[in-house]
């Protein structure tokens, strides 16, 4: 048995698990499982039943608000499972901070990240606040909706109807898909035999997410796909699969 982004051991019962109950809350939920090392050793804890009551106060006096959790214990092998659930009001706090798990190891949210979580314990996604750019161009999606579903009018009724453009105000999601947004983009490099060799250098930004994508996705086919004629056939080769 080892550790994963939804499972934590720990051999004592210390402060340090705190950040993971936050972390697990924050996210998909996760187990910690107190009275095993960090090699999955069952090491046991005494008297296990007695020792949840440590762990619910450490939970109830320093994680805020409080997270939906619940404890079972092995009498046989003496270790306790605590048990986080998913929460519905993020972020779930310890110290006034916020955590995550990063592959096996629980770190600090930035403050983007931060942001992010805030909004989705409002139930508010990021893509529907307002942005503050107000003079915003659409010719690539135009370009793009007239290919796909061939409009034959592209205004701002038709903004309004994907939800780009509500209450007189253009939200995130339109400055994203605009042709003039401030959002970093994409940084592509075409590296050599090393990482000290840098073939190709394209830095995508300042326009429309969907021209980023078809740009980055132009690079890939330029550098990673090729024909191969054999006999009288031709055949696409790709170096890494574009699926």
């Amino acid at each position: 048995m080892k550790e994963t982004n939804i499972l934590e051991f720990k051999e004592e019962i210390s402060k340090s698990f705190l950040k993971t109950v936050s972390a697990f809350s924050n996210y998909n939920g996760g187990t910690i499982l107190f009275g095993i090392d960090d090699d999955g050793k069952i090491k046991g804890i005494e008297n296990p039943n007695k020792r949840c009551l440590d762990i619910e106060n450490r939970i109830n006096d320093n994680i805020f608000p409080q997270p939906n959790y619940r404890l079972e214990v092995d009498d046989f092998n003496k270790t306790i499972s605590l048990i986080v659930n998913p929460g519905e009001n993020k972020p779930y706090l310890y110290n006034s901070k916020a955590f995550k798990r990063n592959d096996t190891s629980t770190i600090e949210v930035d403050s983007f990240e931060l942001t992010r979580l805030i909004l989705e314990g409002k139930k508010i996604n990021y893509e529907d606040l307002p942005t503050s750019n107000i003079r915003l161009d659409f010719k690539y999606l135009e370009q793009k909706l007239k290919e796909a579903i061939s409009i034959n009018t592209f205004n701002k009724d038709t903004l309004k109807t994907l939800n780009l453009f509500n209450n007189n105000h253009f939200n995130n999601a339109a400055e994203l898909l605009s042709d003039n947004n401030s959002f970093p983009g994409i940084d592509i490099a075409i590296f050599g035999k090393s990482i000290n060799i840098i073939k190709k250098r394209l830095l995508l930004e300042n326009m429309s997410i969907l021209k980023m994508y078809d740009l980055a996705i132009q690079t890939y086919i330029d550098y990673y796909q090729y024909e191969e004629i054999d006999g009288s056939y031709r055949k696409k080769i790709e170096l890494i699969p574009e699926e």
